[in-house]
């Protein structure tokens, strides 16, 4: 059996599937440079409909699709599908559906106004990722997500799975960027997220006043946090300056790549020690 430990990276974009902000590249370089430093990878994402299935050779993965993920007491078939990035030897997996995926552009539409149920296909993807895993039968010793459409995935695996055998044991590292549409999600958002008998008290860091502040709750869930753009929502900053946990402030460029994954080691030796 292999001791390798094992990172699960979600992320909501990814070069070179799209490329919308910094994100995409981080999210492309940090899991191959895990890989090759020994670690053991999986990489999630969502399809959206801008990714040409068939100049990246995306198909299905029929053993694990076939799933449906409850959204707001509707259900949405999970759908599968996997990718080869060439020459790195890593594979990406991608999380479709029809009614949230299948449309030609990520998250606003044709007129640049943000598409009125992103928060039905935040939770979707979110929860899909954790159903997914279960799937793999592949317990992570770190989850790492990148950008607001992952900052569900904290509170979900803390609270509604925390007692599942794959997740019992997992450190959960969020990072977080410039670049959120919480502004425009309406307060219906937290009932909707509510899965698995939460209760909307549950969600109360993700609410603010009349706000939702997905970075602020995600926080609040996370055992670690990245601060993964150079400037980030003044309020956001504020909260990381008070966070009693591990946070690793910006890196610009490359060499964030050996700085994460010596602060996922450090995460690991504090686990050891305990």
């Amino acid at each position: 059996m292999s001791n390798k430990k094992r990172v699960l990276f979600v992320t909501q974009e990814m070069n070179p599937y799209t490329a919308l902000s910094e994100i995409s590249d981080t999210a492309r370089k940090l899991p191959q440079y895990v890989q090759q430093k020994g670690m053991e990878i999986r990489v999630l994402m969502p399809r959206f409909g801008v990714i040409n299935e068939r100049r990246h050779r995306l198909h299905e993965v029929v053993r694990l699709s076939g799933m449906n993920i409850i959204v707001d007491d509707d259900d949405y078939p999970l759908i599968i599908k996997v990718a080869s990035l060439p020459g790195a030897r890593m594979q990406v997996y991608f999380l479709d559906n029809e009614d949230f995926f299948k449309r030609k552009s990520v998250f606003e539409d044709d007129k640049g106004e943000p598409f009125e149920d992103n928060a039905e296909r935040m939770i979707f993807f979110c929860k899909g990722v954790i159903e997914t895993v279960k799937k793999f039968g592949w317990a992570p010793d770190i989850v790492h997500c990148h950008g607001w459409m992952t900052s569900l995935v904290p509170l979900y695996l803390k609270t509604a799975y925390k007692n599942d055998p794959l997740f019992r044991n997992s450190k959960v590292v969020y990072s977080s960027y410039s670049n959120t549409l919480e502004h425009t999600l309406s307060k219906d958002f937290i009932s909707k997220a509510s899965i698995n008998a939460l209760e909307e008290s549950d969600l109360v860091a993700y609410v603010e006043g009349d706000d939702i502040t997905l970075e602020k709750g995600a926080y609040s869930f996370a055992d670690a946090v990245i601060q993964g753009s150079e400037t980030i929502n003044e309020n956001v900053s504020n909260a990381l300056l008070t966070l009693d946990k591990p946070v690793l402030s910006y890196i610009e460029g490359d060499e964030l790549l050996p700085a994460c994954l010596d602060f996922f080691d450090s995460l690991l030796e504090k686990e050891v020690e305990k």
